[in-house]
């Protein structure tokens, strides 16, 4: 079954580039759940630019629903945090420092034995896992090797194809990682 997590970390940043607190992060994941979300996402950066460490302590104190922390698993901070936070689900994203967004997905390949390691961490933990991977079936496959729970396909190659080419051709690549995803027993 689909579930709707909304991000609110552009809530973050407007708050940040104007200073104070508004919008206020912990109203928005409040409003969120109430106008019937089922969860709430945020994706703390080690700079805090958007959702602060801070932020996300303040909003596992309101969360009626699911709590999905993203982030790169390789800074310890990020790491810590989870694991303090105890949210619903940790999507893990291969993010560089100081990226200014996420631009692909893991290579579960490469990092399968990392991943392995991490993954197992956060289950032990009683959280459920998600890695981010691009809608390439070999990467399907390697998530399946590593032990996550669920997936989440980066979009990019989507967006890039709905205003230029066929909207078709621009979504079966992720409609065959989706029945991937599905034979291999993954959630996405």
């Amino acid at each position: 079954m689909t579930k709707l997590s909304v991000n609110i970390n552009k809530f973050a940043t407007l708050r940040n580039a104007r200073g104070g607190n508004n919008p206020d992060v912990v109203k928005a994941a409040i409003d969120v759940q109430r106008f019937g979300a089922d969860g709430v996402t945020v994706h703390p950066r080690p700079d805090e630019r958007h959702i602060r460490y801070e932020d996300v302590r303040e909003i596992k104190k309101i969360i009626t629903t699911e709590l999905n922390i993203e982030g790169n698993c390789t800074e310890k901070k990020f790491v810590d945090l989870v694991l303090e936070i105890i949210p619903t689900q940790v999507t893990l994203v291969p993010d560089t420092l100081g990226q200014l967004t996420s631009d692909h997905g893991w290579d579960t390949i490469k990092h399968k034995d990392y991943l392995k390691e991490i993954i197992s961490v956060f289950k032990t933990a009683g959280i459920r896992v998600s890695i981010f991977v691009d809608p390439d079936i070999n990467m399907i496959e390697g998530a399946a090797a590593t032990g996550t729970d669920r997936i989440e396909l980066y979009t990019e190659s989507y967006a890039k194809q709905f205003g230029v080419g066929s909207r078709e051709s621009g979504v079966a690549p992720y409609i065959t990682a989706a029945q991937k995803a599905k034979r291999t027993w993954l959630r996405y």
